[in-house]
């Protein structure tokens, strides 16, 4: 089961987005990686090798290790402990490449006792037109039965400057969000999409790549 956190923090003027991800049991892995002004700032690993093979205990000593390990960089970030250089905005004539949704693989998040919660992009064909993205989702519990109120979010993991957009599901369960795709300074960047209602959770992730720009002659 693979786990993850995207957060944002600030300190004075800079601004650093913090992304924390369980690699998958073939590296056995967490990786901690901190970006500011379209640079890799800092990056920390440690293996989980000790709880391999995996089962429903290991899993969830692996997630409270994988949050511990997210909690205490974005601690070490605003406190100072770790020095980081300001993060200024990318230039305004750097290229802007499009991002190419590669097959959406779903990932459910499950920790123990969480109830998971089914996202699904309605629109996973046509979500993106040029740089505007439109994502049409629904939100189901185990029982395909539709769920109001989910707080859901969609964020730009590996992109230039943090993006981070929010919305809730109607009574049907459906729940639009709409946006312009930043620039990405990861080739490793993913569109994440995830929801929450109480303590029921789901996620979504697709791989995203930049497209090369063809030189005009």
């Amino acid at each position: 089961m693979i786990f993850g956190h995207n957060t944002n923090v600030s300190v004075g003027k800079s601004g650093y987005h913090v992304q924390t991800e369980d690699a998958g049991t073939a590296s056995a892995l967490i990786d901690t990686t901190v970006y500011g002004g379209g640079r890799v700032l800092h990056r920390r690993t440690n293996n989980y090798l000790d709880l391999l093979p995996l089962n429903p205990d290991r899993e969830a000593a692996l997630k409270l290790r994988l949050d511990e390990q997210h909690r205490q960089v974005l601690e070490e970030i605003r406190s100072g402990v770790l020095s980081l250089p300001p993060s200024v905005p990318a230039q305004s004539g750097a290229p802007t490449p499009a991002a190419i949704p590669v097959t959406p693989a779903p990932v459910a998040v499950k920790p123990a006792s969480r109830e998971i919660l089914a996202i699904e992009l309605v629109n996973s064909k046509t979500w993106l037109a040029g740089k505007r993205a439109t994502l049409h989702l629904r939100i189901t519990d185990s029982k395909a039965n539709s769920i109001s109120d989910a707080k859901v979010t969609a964020s730009i993991a590996g992109a230039v400057e943090p993006a981070n957009f929010f919305t809730e599901s109607d009574d049907h369960g459906e729940a639009n969000i709409a946006f312009d795709m930043p620039r990405l300074a990861d080739p490793n960047a993913a569109l994440l999409i995830e929801a929450t209602r109480g303590s029921a959770h789901g996620q979504l992730r697709f791989q995203l790549r930049a497209r090369q720009r063809v030189p005009v002659s």
